[in-house]
Order: structure tokens, then sequence, then C-alpha cells
């Protein structure tokens, strides 16, 4: 994004932070799951009490 010069500590380069497969699995934990749970209720309730299908998890 952004360049920086590079920091250093007792002569040591630090590497950059960067985004981790551990990151990335708790962003889909704490923002993806919730989502498509809600979504998918939402969905669901639209199919009870409309009788419309609105979603991809249509009941036959």
């Amino acid at each position: 994004m952004f360049s920086r010069k590079a920091q250093s500590v007792m002569g040591h380069r630090i590497t950059e932070p960067r985004p981790t497969l551990m990151a990335v699995w708790l962003v889909f934990l704490y923002v993806g799951v919730p989502l498509l749970v809600i979504t998918g209720l939402l969905d669901l309730a639209m199919q009870v009490f409309f009788g419309v299908c609105t979603g991809l998890w249509c009941l036959a």
C-alpha cells in the first residue's frame, strides 16, 4: 500500500506485517459465518411467510 522505510532494531530489519491464514480464517469465522446464518434465516422466513423462495436453500 504505502511504501515506508524499512525499520530496524539492533541492526535487524523488521518485516512488514502481512495477513496470515489464521487472520483470514478468523475474519471468515467472525464475519462470514454469522452473515451466512442471518441471510439463511431471512431466506427461510421469506419462504415460510410468503411462499416465495428467494435464495439458494429452497425447501421442496
